[in-house]
């Protein structure tokens, strides 16, 4: 096979691949960080790179989705381009974009009842009077110490090094016990410390908060982009690539376990302390990344009837997920409620204790997958909207996830102003700013309720003077310019589009639908839900207003909305730092009555009703 190389500027990465790789295939084996919102498809234009040299005939898609200007300058898509020669490629700057990531949130007190119990034990010496057998005396020692503790278990592994560790420690040792189990045996007394990591999984970013597991204290917080997002940006791609690809489920298992492992580390460095001090491991995440984190195929909850593996917690070893942390540890998997509603909405329900509300409040963690519960401590409902990727930004002709470079709010006075994340020229549009320049549209009338820009001539309005040169027409229907190509970083207008609108449409349309089919499953009006949380990254960035104003949430609730950072994280915290929580979080799992919007009776014409535009008066 002929092999080139691949130079990638800036930072002089150089790689050899065979031919016909393409350039993203290439990225990924260099292990540069980059952005593939369609997996690889060729249908979101978002993987733009500049070849420097060795620039070929553009493909059909790239022709499609690429303008003149792009094309001659040598700008391709790298997920279409294929390597046949040495080539240098610059990485524009939205390929190395700095994320804004989610990782604070509302705390609620728990009680803290650790998994793991650490025991310092003094073991009797053998001698001729006592012949007992290296464990039965370690047994015995734990008999006395510990209360009540029944037959002590102990896998083999462990017995294959006691007798050197009883002696090297001169009898003295820590116990690592997991109910009546011991997984490890210390040498000296190590009871001081005990630490543990609560991770939020998500299909964007993940999260991963140090705790003292007996104190509780935060002692440091790590983040990243999830790498799976090389795969795709949302759980259906990367459930087609587990699927489709040769060994898709194993290289999506492993990037999530490499991940976790990064940010222990990271995690450590930031507290100054080593991995041999953490013994526990709590997992939150939606269903997918949920069996793509222990390895599980997640091809049935992409079809009918979109059932998952498992949904119970589940409690495994490090060694079996090879997660380094001290191999004495465990790692506790939160459950999942059904196929598209997971264990990060458990840890949210965890965290806000919607099970023990005498009110009833609605919650919604905003995302590609919006998850929807309401309900008290008389009943909890749940459903999974299909929102789409609208919300990241993925099908958004200048969308982009919140990193950098994002407009990330727009606002309409007597003109158009917008922020940008980071400061300076906009590289793109992120979903927070799509919601504001939406509901800008439809309270001065610019769009109709079906979203629909209207024609020149009925825009007479006064208010309206200070926004007729951003009114635009592109391929032929109408859109909004909300910078043009000479204050962007990368040259080209951004602008919302009718498709956009359309998109947005579609995905509020889907979470609109979900709230009103759970009222209507629960037996109550809009009037009767008391508050509204909004969990997770996206829901927190957003203006509460503009979500009122396009529909995606009731206008009647705006009163009522309250952000509460990422939950899943506190949920998580809390499922690690007690058994308590972590089994009541097994018990609101199961609870929870799961409503699958398909099969709903009035759904499809819940969804088109939703689809529209309520207008001012």
């Amino acid at each position: 096979m002929n092999k080139f190389q691949v130079v990638f500027q800036p930072g002089d990465v150089n790689i050899e691949v065979g031919k016909g790789t393409t350039i993203m295939e290439a990225m990924n084996e260099a292990g540069l960080e980059a952005d593939f919102p369609c997996g690889g498809r060729g249908k979101c234009g978002k993987c733009r790179v500049r070849l420097m040299t060795g620039i070929g005939k553009p493909t059909a898609v790239e022709e499609e989705t690429l303008n003149i200007k792009e094309l001659e300058g040598g700008i391709r898509l790298a997920c279409m381009t294929e390597v046949n020669d040495h080539i240098v490629v610059e990485l524009l700057e939205h390929n190395k974009l700095e994320h804004n990531i989610l990782v604070a949130s509302e705390e609620r007190a728990g009680k803290i009842q650790p998994h793991l119990n650490k025991v310092f034990i003094e073991v009797d010496k053998a001698s001729m009077q006592d012949h007992r057998s290296d464990w039965s005396r370690v047994k015995d020692s734990l008999n006395k110490t510990v209360r009540h503790l029944g037959e002590v278990k102990v896998p083999v592994s462990i017995l294959r090094q006691l007798p050197d560790t009883i002696r090297e420690a001169k009898h003295k040792l820590t116990a690592v016990l997991y109910d009546s189990k011991v997984l490890g045996v210390e040498q000296g007394d190590t009871t001081a410390t005990m630490l543990g990591m609560a991770f939020d999984i998500g299909t964007t970013t993940i999260v991963g908060y140090l705790l003292d597991l007996y104190t509780g204290k935060e002692l440091s917080v790590v983040s990243t982009l999830n790498p799976q997002t090389k795969f795709g940006a949302d759980v259906i791609s990367r459930i087609t690539f587990s699927n489709q690809e040769k060994d898709g489920l194993a290289k999506l298992h492993k990037e999530v376990i490499e991940a976790i492992n990064k940010l222990i580390g990271e995690a450590m460095e930031k507290a100054g302390i080593s991995r041999s001090d953490i013994y526990g491991v709590s997992i939150a995440a939606n269903t997918t990344m949920h069996h793509l984190f222990l390895g599980i195929t997640p091809r049935n909850i992409a079809v009918s009837p979109y059932v998952s593996s498992i949904t119970e917690a589940v409690a495994v070893s490090p060694s079996e997920l090879e997660i380094q942390i001290n191999q004495a540890g465990k790692i506790f998997v939160l459950p999942n409620i059904a196929g598209f509603v997971g264990a990060d909405t458990t840890a949210v329900l965890l965290a806000t204790e919607l099970d023990r509300s005498e009110d009833v409040k609605l919650i919604i963690d905003i995302g590609t997958n919006g998850e929807i519960a309401l309900g008290s401590n008389k009943k909890i409902v749940a459903c999974s909207a299909a929102a789409g990727p609208a919300f990241e930004g993925a099908q958004i002709s200048s969308g982009m996830r919140g990193a950098a470079g994002a407009i990330d709010h727009v606002y309409f006075t007597d003109r158009l102003e917008y922020s940008v994340i980071g400061g300076g020229s906009p590289q793109g549009i992120a979903g927070s700013a799509l919601l504001d320049a939406v509901a800008g549209l439809v309270e001065l009338g610019i769009i109709d309720k079906r979203g629909k820009f209207l024609s020149p001539d009925k825009l007479t309005s006064p208010a309206l003077q200070g926004f007729k040169n951003n009114i635009i027409q592109y391929e032929g229907a109408g859109a909004f310019l909300l910078a043009d190509s000479d204050n962007t970083s990368h040259g080209r207008p951004i602008m919302i589009t009718q498709k956009d609108i359309r998109e947005l449409q579609l995905a509020k349309g889907a979470m609109a639908a979900g709230v009103k089919v759970l009222m209507e499953t629960y037996g109550i009006q809009v009037e009767d839900i008391e508050e509204v949380l909004l969990a997770g990254a996206f829901g927190n960035y957003l203006n509460p207003h503009s979500a009122c104003v396009i529909g995606l949430i009731p206008r009647e609730l705006e009163g009522k909305i309250k952000m509460i950072g990422n939950a899943a994280g506190t949920g998580s915290k809390l499922a690690l730092l007690s058994a308590e929580e972590f089994k009541r979080a097994d018990d609101i799992a199961a609870s929870v009555e799961f409503v699958e919007l398909g099969s709903y009776p009035k759904f499809n014409s819940i969804f088109a009703e939703n689809m529209y535009f309520k207008q001012n008066g």
